[in-house]
């Protein structure tokens, strides 16, 4: 008897985070990851992917801690196993500062970091125009080198991956019995979504080996984050912008801004710059529904939408899409499942 088919749509963090999430612990028939564009040419590629969040604003903080602990936690274990290297992920500590004192000086997540704790007056000494302060040690994960380790992963657990664009869930409908859309910014077109939106990013890499903590401003429009070979600066957050070209003007805004808060930035050597669109919404959709297509009704799960903070809890939100899938699988009929 044949095995259950589920389809994954999407090759970003949240795909493959997915993908590997249901092949590795499902008895299924087959799982298949389809995707237009894989890394290096994702949008998590370009991520600076280290792991702090701010909060959505409909979604119960009970579940978005869940979503952070679980890839907190997923993400700790690889960077204190043999697989930190290939992988790309690694322990960072560091500071977040604010020019003002936050409302709330104890983030959702302070008790899910390592060694969270308020910056001393000394500390802040070194940062003039702001007033609060907050370090802790929590995780980088470099995506050029944690997705095709990802991926990898997904293949030996019996994973399928296939390269093409997939432009309607019809194509997909007799193919499939379980669709995952995991396709960010292409769920606008692909499933109707018009509440998703693009926010461009722009970052530099520069070679800067003497910096080893973080410095990001609260506004989240300034970070310094060091990596395993060069250091990511940033950045912007320009919302509804589309461009994918590298904006002279934005670089040497993010070059002025970070030297200001790291002055030896000044002697650092840009390695390259990049552009990425966060594929953003006012709250992630992590959700199930039955969608009719050709006359009978295939379930789809839908795990997209989680903006500049993809790398951040996309295992968290992928553990819930695998929850969403076996949902469908005990709604499904008995001959059609393994």
């Amino acid at each position: 008897m044949e095995g259950v088919r589920v389809v994954v749509v999407g090759a970003g963090v949240v795909g493959f985070s997915t993908a590997v999430c249901i092949v590795e612990s499902l008895p299924l028939g087959s799982v298949t990851l389809l995707a237009e564009k894989f890394s290096p040419e994702t949008t998590s590629d370009g991520a600076a992917g280290i792991a702090f969040a701010a909060p959505f604003p409909d979604i119960p903080l009970e579940r978005q801690q869940r979503w952070f602990k679980d890839s907190f936690d997923h993400m700790l274990a690889i960077a204190q196993s043999q697989h930190s290297p290939e992988a790309g992920v690694m322990l960072s500590s560091g500071w977040q500062i604010f020019k003002e004192v936050p409302a709330n000086k104890k983030p959702f997540w302070s008790d899910l970091v390592i060694g969270f704790r308020v910056m001393t007056e000394g500390e802040l000494k070194r940062f003039p125009d702001h007033k609060f302060g907050q370090a802790f040690t929590t995780v980088k994960c470099e995506c050029s080198s944690y997705l095709p380790w990802l991926e990898d992963r997904f293949r030996k657990a019996g994973g399928r991956v296939e390269q093409r664009k997939v432009n309607s869930l019809l194509e997909l409908s007799d193919s499939f019995d379980i669709i995952v859309n995991c396709s960010g910014l292409g769920s606008k077109a692909l499933v109707g979504d018009a509440s998703v939106y693009p926010v461009r990013g722009q970052v530099l890499k520069v070679e800067a080996p003497w910096l080893t903590h973080f410095i990001r401003d609260g506004d989240g429009k300034t970070y310094i984050y060091p990596g395993i070979h060069s250091v990511t600066i940033g950045g912007t957050r320009q919302e509804g912008d589309g461009r994918l070209h590298v904006d002279k003007g934005d670089t040497e805004s993010i070059l002025e801004r970070c030297s200001r808060l790291e002055p030896s930035l000044k002697k650092a050597k840009v390695l390259s710059e990049w552009v990425g669109l966060r594929p953003s919404r006012r709250n992630p959709r992590v959700e199930r529904e039955r969608v009719r297509l050709q006359g009978h009704t295939v379930p789809v799960v839908h795990n997209y939408g989680h903006g500049g903070w993809g790398v951040t809890i996309a295992w968290g939100t992928a553990l819930d899409a695998l929850g969403l899938v076996r949902q469908c699988l005990k709604e499904m009929p008995q001959q059609a499942k393994l």
